[in-house]
């Protein structure tokens, strides 16, 4: 299938709908020249508004995490964002946003993936993306499976997920920015061109901003 029309599809789905209480609104940013896919957890309620994957704080830290500007992010086709449920899944009342829906995944992703054969890294965000994508990590926390990084081969990297609620597990885990971040930055920048990454900044100068 031919990735226009597969993309026109998902945005039209609407296989959840009964469940959300709200209009779906599939976000997915993908293009046949693809080489830096993320692949996050599910839109929140303001990528769902806007329309934008990591239209919110958690897309800022993400970007510092990439080495990545705002303009770079949403207009070099080469990186894309294809999260594990497309449409925002709804707030728990219990606090935060409910999971993806599994069904999203089984509908559509191996379909997806298929029409990105140029994907040269794969950055898995969160611990839903890591269970799909890595056989081995089913079983495994978030915290094992990131840390064990450079055993996944060079086409994919794990991540924590770059909400707020990650401030507290950056700060227990200094490995992430004093290892693996720069070494996501000179993979991204390699794909990219050459461009050099931003300019590294601690997590902790940057809590207020991200609401942590």
């Amino acid at each position: 299938m031919q990735l226009d029309t597969l993309l026109a599809r998902i945005r039209a789905c609407r296989a959840c709908a009964t469940e959300f209480g709200h209009e779906p609104r599939p976000v997915v940013q993908v293009t046949t020249e693809t080489r830096l896919l993320i692949c996050g957890q599910a839109p929140g309620r303001r990528v769902h508004e806007s329309g934008l994957p990591f239209d919110d704080p958690s897309g800022d830290r993400l970007r510092q995490w990439l080495g990545l500007d705002r303009d770079a992010f949403y207009t070099d086709p080469r990186i894309c964002v294809a999260p594990m449920a497309f449409c925002f899944p709804g707030t728990n009342p219990k606090g935060g946003d409910y999971p993806p829906p599994p069904r999203c995944a089984a509908l559509w992703r191996r379909s997806l993936l298929a029409c990105l054969p140029k994907v040269e890294l794969t950055l898995l965000v969160g611990g839903y993306a890591q269970r799909w994508a890595l056989q081995h990590a089913s079983g495994r926390s978030m915290t094992a499976t990131v840390r064990a990084w450079r055993v996944h081969g060079p086409a994919v990297i794990p991540l924590p997920h770059p909400s707020w609620r990650s401030t507290v597990w950056l700060r227990r885990n200094p490995w992430f920015e004093e290892e693996l971040a720069p070494h996501l930055r000179n993979r991204i920048a390699a794909i990219l061109g050459g461009a050099a990454p931003l300019t590294s900044r601690r997590h902790d100068d940057s809590i207020d901003q991200l609401g942590g």
